[in-house]
């Protein structure tokens, strides 16, 4: 039987199609854009896939290429992007997947905002009022993705700042424009697992973002060793999110900052994270993670559920870094990749470019060449190693 993947995220697609192939399914690919996987795409042994090319973003088009898949048993989505699609179709076909209603909600930024504010669950509400913005604030894209389209403002020039640039359509908004109150503290995302509206928090994960206006995404570490009031807290809280919003069976991406008065919602991805959170998930949690994700593509109780977990949130930990040029331009290559055996922590990189591409966005994660991954016993040493061997790594870029 086949599973079919719409999309995917960058990273995992290895896996994913060896869990399929251990439940007894061969994983199908669709994609406009191969490229986009050409790292695991490379590494990948013979056999375990099938690609088939086409304009995902054409409803029609995918509907004809799932017609032509023998014996589909289920849709696999990973992605923010086709999450609505992949719910409606998978509605249509009958197979296995969550509400289409629901996926809805969670791709509206706002609205979620919205329901968590009425639920008591946040402390500040959206608002698509941008000429009665209280600052500061965040601006953002009701259905952004990969930090695209996120203003932080802290007074009245930064604001306009902000209002000329998603006007001028060069932030190429995908939603509508919206504000919601700025958080203040360290932000974590909570990496979890919901069947039928219980959910387990597998752990938590530390972000580090850019300090520019621009938000971009620098670097990640899981598992966070939470003190033990905190990790009870923070599943009890995460739990209450994903239930107010809607989220009711499979992974989600819950980004949160840790304020004053506890935590408080960035925005939730119904999905497991991307970069490398899910490899870190795999090798923190001695468990393959992609199992539970064809599970629930199946229509099936995920055993990660209940099985017991290698020292959640104590490590091993993993750490990665994205590395991003410092100035647009066509990649030529990478200065210092035959250097990271040197470092500890059992170095690896992960290219997300190739030489001869064109980098044209460096405020956002489309500026990122590629990611180095460490591990340690604790996600504050990973991080360090990580942190520590990408400095060294310099993308090498030409004009063009």
């Amino acid at each position: 039987m086949t599973i079919a993947a719409l999309e995917a995220l960058s990273f995992g697609l290895e896996r994913l199609a060896l869990a399929a192939a251990v439940a007894g399914h061969r994983l199908v690919l669709l994609t406009s854009d191969r490229t986009v996987y050409r790292h695991e795409l490379a590494a990948m042994p013979d056999g375990i896939l099938d690609v088939v090319d086409t304009d995902t973003t054409d409803q029609d088009a995918v509907r004809r290429a799932l017609a032509a898949l023998p014996d589909l048993a289920g849709l696999v989505n990973t992605t923010d992007t086709w999450s609505v699609p992949a719910a409606d179709l998978a509605a249509e076909l009958g197979l296995p997947g969550p509400d289409p209603a629901a996926v809805r909600v969670l791709r509206d930024k706002a609205l979620v905002r919205q329901r968590l504010y009425a639920a008591g669950l946040s402390r500040g509400t959206a608002t698509g009022d941008l000429g009665a913005v209280e600052l500061p604030a965040v601006l953002k894209d009701s259905a952004g993705t990969s930090s695209r389209a996120v203003w932080i403002v802290h007074d009245e020039s930064g604001l306009r700042t902000a209002l000329a640039e998603a006007a001028s359509g060069r932030a190429g908004l995908k939603g509508r424009l919206f504000a919601e109150p700025f958080l203040a503290g360290p932000l974590y995302s909570a990496e979890t697992l919901s069947w039928k509206g219980e959910t387990r928090l597998l752990g938590v994960a530390s972000r580090l973002t850019s300090r520019s206006p621009a938000v971009r995404e620098e670097g990640a570490a899981f598992p966070v060793a939470l003190p033990p009031g905190e990790r009870e807290a923070v599943a009890r809280w995460v739990a209450e999110v994903l239930a107010a919003a809607g989220h009711d069976r499979g992974f989600a991406h819950v980004e949160y900052v840790h304020t004053a008065h506890g935590p408080e919602l960035v925005e939730i991805n119904r999905r497991i994270g991307g970069a490398l959170i899910g490899e870190a998930l795999c090798r923190a949690l001695g468990a393959d993670v992609y199992d539970a994700l064809v599970e629930t593509t199946l229509g099936r109780r995920p055993s990660l559920m209940d099985g017991p977990l290698v020292a959640p949130f104590e490590g091993p930990a993993v750490a990665f870094v994205l590395v991003y040029p410092d100035r647009p331009g066509t990649l030529t290559g990478w200065q210092g990749l035959d250097g990271l055996a040197a470092f500890p922590g059992t170095v690896e990189w992960y290219p997300v470019r190739a030489p001869g591409d064109t980098v044209t966005d460096l405020g956002d994660q489309r500026g990122c060449t590629g990611m180095v991954l460490a591990e340690a016993a604790t996600a504050e040493l990973a991080q360090h190693r990580a942190w520590c061997a990408a400095a060294t790594v310099r993308p090498l870029m030409a004009d063009g």
